[in-house]
């Protein structure tokens, strides 16, 4: 008897330690980073973002688009061209020095695409990026997320999803004054309906490239075309449905205007047409500066002239907050540094701005 007793507190103490282990695990947070609009300085400040996410321990990089100018050329593209560079040549290797100077830094660390309106600037169109870019829009996470939606859908696609510690991740193409167009926008409503019912998915990130419409950086935005305007209304009108009727978290964000701000939502328009969702613009990854708009002093927080990431903080219940890692010149590695020169490094950080 005393042997059987011994045994039940051996078993009884194991489960009290294993169930303690889960929990600790339960409780943990994790972050991820997100950042777009690398074109102009990115070769030089994206290395810095990589470094940055790095010694977060990010998850994964989420880049939501404009990898390089293409209508011109790069100021950092341009400073190595020891002689006159062609733009046939230039607009032939841009996608490839995107891939090595700005995606290679992040190493090990998963990275996400969105696909921006400069990758539509001829002579590129979606089909160069989907065959460009198939290595990060077809991993076996988002080939089995595509196929568990859908076993008959074996294309890859421009906008997509994935899920992780019950979050979607959903990408979205706003890259172009069609977008969203009726496929787009079937499967998205898909994606939604599905997150909807089910009780494993808490929370929702929504990332793409221009803004969805009303913000208070709708002048550079959904809003600059009828198709975009209605059709990103109604995906802002299905996401806040879900939001108050399932109770599940949505987050939204953007890049395209070159500065970050937080509250993008927090308008008028939304005001009365629904409610505010959270959301973001963070286009600080290289790319020349932009001024503020006009009413930027409703958002929460806005700045220009800066580069640098959100970082994303998921806490156990699924919730998330962002916080804006803004750097500094010295963040930039020195290796780059020196490939680039100190003094073009101090130009991407004094100028590359527009008023």
């Amino acid at each position: 008897m005393l042997a059987i007793s011994r045994a039940s507190l051996l078993f009884f103490a194991l489960l009290f330690f294993a169930f303690g282990a889960a929990t600790a695990q339960a409780q943990q947070s994790w972050t991820f980073a997100v950042s777009g609009d690398s074109r102009n300085c990115g070769d030089v400040i994206m290395p810095a973002i990589a470094a940055g996410v790095h010694q977060d321990h990010a998850a994964f990089y989420w880049h939501l688009g404009d990898f390089r100018a293409i209508y011109d050329f790069d100021q950092d593209y341009k400073q190595l061209s020891a002689a006159p560079t062609l733009i046939i040549d230039y607009e032939k290797n841009a996608w490839d020095d995107f891939i090595q100077s700005q995606l290679a830094p992040f190493a090990e660390t998963p990275v996400y695409l969105a696909i921006g309106n400069h990758e539509l600037i001829p002579p590129k169109n979606r089909g160069d990026y989907l065959i460009q870019f198939a290595d990060w829009l077809d991993t076996p996470e988002i080939r089995e997320q595509r196929l568990r939606d859908n076993a008959k859908d074996h294309r890859l696609h421009t906008y997509y999803h994935w899920q992780r510690g019950g979050i979607d991740f959903i990408t979205l193409d706003s890259s172009s004054a069609d977008q969203f167009d009726s496929e787009q926008m079937a499967w998205f409503e898909r994606v939604l309906a599905a997150d909807a019912k089910d009780p494993g998915i808490a929370t929702l990130v929504v990332g793409m490239h221009e803004a969805l419409p009303d913000s208070i950086a709708s002048d550079h935005s959904m809003n600059a075309s009828a198709q975009a305007e209605a059709s990103g209304r109604r995906a802002y009108g299905d996401l806040l449905k879900l939001q108050q009727a399932s109770k599940k978290n949505v987050y939204v964000l953007a890049s395209h205007s070159h500065f970050f701000m937080d509250g993008i939502f927090d308008t008028d328009y939304w005001r009365s047409h629904g409610g505010v969702l959270p959301g973001w613009i963070v286009g600080t990854a290289g790319a020349v500066r932009y001024a503020l708009p006009p009413k930027a002093g409703d958002a929460k927080a806005a700045k220009t002239n800066v580069y640098g990431y959100l970082l994303a903080t998921v806490h156990s219940d699924r919730t998330i907050d962002f916080h804006f890692h803004e750097l500094q010149e010295n963040d930039v590695p020195a290796a780059v540094a020196s490939r680039f020169s100190q003094d073009f490094v101090h130009q991407c950080f004094i100028g590359n701005r527009s008023n």
